[in-house]
């Protein structure tokens, strides 16, 4: 009996943990304010957006600190919602663009903007031969 309820249990964690896809993105960036001087140790404001033809369909505003290189690490789906579901975008309807806004002083008067496609990683890649 002790043999079948653990055999259950290892089964049951398994098929909890089985297949759990986190629903946030990666995104790092190197920051530096208005003169080119890096913002070293400093923390500040950022709105992401995720964009679909020049339409925000999800944003997000987050408040990191950056390191002693100017570097922010951040997951995108992680933040306070503006709008929009990140579990609820549709990847496969065509492209998709990230849209930064920085607040070098940690706020929401976001003077550093940047627009870039999101493209295909290797492994993503890889997943439609699979």
């Amino acid at each position: 009996m002790k043999k079948i309820l653990s055999v259950v249990i290892v089964f049951l964690i398994s098929l909890i943990t089985f297949g759990q896809t986190p629903e946030k993105m990666s995104y790092q960036a190197v920051l530096r304010d208005a003169n080119n001087v890096l913002l070293v140790n400093q923390q500040v404001g950022i709105q992401i957006s995720i964009l679909k033809e020049d339409t925000a369909v999800y944003a997000e505003t987050q408040t990191p600190t950056t390191n002693s290189n100017g570097l922010v690490s951040l997951e995108i789906g992680a933040g306070s919602v503006i709008k929009g579901d990140f579990s609820e975008l549709d990847w496969s309807k065509g492209d998709y663009f990230i849209k930064t806004e920085i607040d070098p002083e940690g706020g929401i008067d976001y003077s550093i903007v940047g627009t870039s496609q999101i493209l295909s990683v290797p492994f993503a890649l890889h997943s439609k031969t699979s």
